[in-house]
C-alpha cells in the first residue's frame, strides 16, 4: 500500500468547521504517514462530545487497534478505575490519543507521526472544549510541545483550560507503587472538574 505523505492536509480551523463527524471521516481516509499501512482500525475517540475532562493518551495498542476504541485493553481497565475514582459520570469525560493509528510493536510515535496527527488532535480539543485536559504520560505532553510539566500540577493554557500531566495507565500496570501517587495527584486537582458540574 502506498503512503501518500504529500497529500494536502486540512488545517485545525478547517477541521473544526467540518465537525467531529467530518474529522472522523478525514481520519479514516488519512494516508499521510506510514502508520495507516498496517492498522486494523483507526482509533478516534470514546466518551462524551461535551466533556468536562478530556484524557489524551499516547497511541492505540493491540486491543485498541482490534476494536477501534481508545483504552479498551488492560490499560483501559486501569483508566476506567481512575475515572471512577475521579467520580466522573459517563457524560463528563472523553478519551482520545495523540495519534490515531497503532505504531508497530506498540512503539512510541515518532516526532513526524505526532506532527502529522496534530491537526486532528487540536481540532478535537477545540470542538470538545473541555475545561480540564489530562495528558497521560510524556508522549501526550510532547504532542503539546509544552515545556516540561510537573506531574500532577495543573497549569492554565492561553485558552483558559487546566492542563495536568498524570502517569499513563500502562505505567501503573507495571509499577503498581505509582497508583497511590496517581490518586494523590487526582485528589490535589479534584476541585477543577467538580467545580465544572
Amino acid at each position: 500500500m502506498s503512503t501518500n505523505c504529500n497529500a494536502p492536509t486540512l488545517t485545525v480551523s478547517e477541521l473544526v468547521k467540518i465537525g467531529l463527524k467530518g474529522i472522523t471521516l478525514t481520519i479514516l481516509e488519512c494516508k499521510r504517514c506510514q502508520l495507516h499501512e498496517n492498522v486494523i482500525n483507526k482509533v478516534i475517540m470514546r466518551g462524551s462530545e461535551r466533556p468536562k475532562v478530556l484524557f489524551i493518551g499516547e497511541a492505540p495498542g493491540k486491543s485498541e487497534d482490534e476494536a477501534g476504541i481508545p483504552f479498551c485493553g488492560r490499560a483501559g481497565k486501569v483508566l476506567d478505575g481512575l475515572i471512577n475514582y475521579m467520580d466522573l459520570d459517563e457524560n463528563e469525560y472523553a478519551i482520545i490519543n495523540t495519534v490515531k493509528c497503532r505504531p508497530p510493536n506498540n512503539r512510541k510515535p515518532t516526532q513526524k507521526e505526532l506532527k502529522t496527527c496534530i491537526p486532528f488532535l487540536f481540532a478535537q480539543i477545540e470542538i470538545l472544549d473541555p475545561k480540564v485536559i489530562i495528558l497521560l504520560g510524556n508522549t501526550a505532553e510532547q504532542a503539546f510541545s509544552v515545556s516540561s510539566l510537573c506531574w500532577g500540577e495543573a497549569v492554565i493554557t492561553p485558552e483558559g483550560k487546566h492542563l495536568i500531566k498524570l502517569y499513563h495507565p500502562a505505567a501503573l500496570l507495571y509499577r503498581r507503587s505509582l497508583m497511590e501517587k496517581q490518586k494523590e495527584m487526582i485528589d490535589m486537582n479534584k476541585a477543577l472538574w467538580q467545580k465544572t458540574r
